[in-house]
């Protein structure tokens, strides 16, 4: 297969990158084709990190000591990071979590504990979509449970992409919160979100979008999307574990109650009751992830330096080949949009006869990482009729050379699975 000309040496991208090194000890060589599900880490991060643990560890507002004001003036300039990155009007702006599914969780619990027009209650509505990860499912259903009021949902159409025929009727007077994916984890579709927010602000309700798998593959600009807040995650960003990201219009935010109780959420604490700090802090009980937020501002920083623009464009190429090479293979069917056209890079797809953990199994003897079942989303699945799914996800290092690799191993799954079609 011809090469893909890339807009950036991604032999020179890989080399950041040092478990892309990685050999099993039974010689296979690493093909890491799960990036969706999380990504890998380039040494800048590592080094970031361990770097802060060895010099400069401490806790964050609080301490009066150097090593305490070098530890805030570093997380808080990772905010500052964060917030320029996704166009956000301010740091105070962003909110930070131990990941995406928490932000969610926040977003519907203070929902339904804010008062005045903010609140949801009995007789209104949330709208979200089938596509949606369980994240951003599960909270809404509980909000809906716990205060009376009503979930609804777009449909798919068969290529997998958000059923908008009855959008008047979904979003109407009782709506208030619509809240969906930016783009699909398990389709890859992306979402039409600014023709969302039109329809969304014109009956006054709020926008909340996940964009866990927006953010660490295209620019992100929160001040022209139009919804009124987003999440994501740092582990899809080449960024640690134990940290996630909400933004949200900040005269939003200042009327929102806090989430949890704690240390440095509070303004004045007594006996007979407390009073809150402004946002972000209002939402950030307790010590937060310290070295994991410093890392995701490294991670920022990695990401600038190669680009926004030319990752989405390798993003959308690699994806392009992967979806021409799986074509070709006999049994084979894609779950989600065929071609790169508002398309992400997660691809999910159903090898005729044979169970995507065996799919998964069978790769991994060969070094090839995929994912293999309902990728946290079971109601996305139960659309197209199938139990579960194969993923491959490629990202920033992925080259043509592990495609390939992955459309033999698929070759030799059906062989020893002995099936032909």
């Amino acid at each position: 297969m011809s090469k893909l000309l890339a807009p950036y040496d991604v032999e020179t991208v890989r080399a950041d990158f040092p478990i892309l090194t990685r050999t099993f000890d039974d010689g296979a060589s690493l093909v890491y084709l799960d990036s969706a599900n999380t990504s890998q880490k380039p040494q800048v991060v590592i080094d970031t990190m361990s770097d802060h643990f060895a010099h400069h560890n401490a806790n964050v507002a609080r301490a009066m000591h150097r090593l305490g004001a070098e530890s805030t003036e570093a997380m808080e300039a990772a905010r500052a990071k964060v917030a320029r990155f996704i166009g956000a009007a301010r740091p105070e702006e962003i909110v930070f979590t131990k990941n995406a599914s928490e932000a969610l969780n926040l977003l519907a619990r203070v929902m339904g504990d804010a008062t005045g027009e903010l609140r949801i209650g009995e007789g209104d509505e949330v709208v979200i979509s089938e596509m949606e990860h369980h994240s951003n499912i599960v909270p809404w259903q509980l909000l809906c449970e716990r205060t009376g009021a009503t979930l609804r949902w777009f449909g798919l159409t068969d290529e997998g992409r958000l059923d908008l025929s009855n959008i008047d009727e979904l979003i109407n007077e009782r709506t208030k919160v619509v809240s969906v994916a930016h783009v699909s984890n398990t389709l890859g579709t992306i979402n039409p979100i600014s023709m969302l927010a039109e329809k969304v602000h014109a009956v006054g309700a709020l926008l909340f979008v996940d964009a866990s798998q927006a953010v660490p593959q295209m620019p992100y600009d929160v001040s022209t999307l139009g919804a009124d807040a987003v999440v994501f995650t740092g582990h899809k960003m080449v960024g640690p574990t134990g940290v996630g990201v909400l933004w949200g219009r900040y005269d939003l935010l200042e009327k929102l109650p806090p989430f949890l109780g704690g240390g440095e959420m509070i303004e004045i604490v007594k006996m007979s009751g407390s009073t809150y700090a402004p946002p972000p802090a209002r939402f950030e009980a307790g010590t937060p992830p310290i070295v994991q937020i410093i890392g995701l501002g490294a991670a920022v920083d990695y990401l600038q330096g190669i680009g926004m623009d030319k990752i989405a464009e390798h993003e959308q190429q690699i994806a392009g080949y992967t979806l021409a090479r799986l074509q070709d293979v006999s049994g084979v069917r894609i779950i989600g949009p065929a071609s790169t056209e508002d398309r992400g890079g997660a691809i999910s797809f159903d090898l005729k006869d044979v169970h995507p953990h065996d799919v998964g199994q069978v790769l991994d003897s060969y070094g090839i990482a995929v994912r293999g079942g309902h990728h946290c989303a079971r109601p996305v699945h139960e659309r197209f009729g199938i139990g579960s799914s194969s993923r491959v996800s490629p990202y920033l290092y992925t080259t043509t050379a592990e495609i390939d690799a992955f459309i033999d191993g698929l070759e030799k799954v059906k062989a020893f699975f002995r099936v032909d079609y």
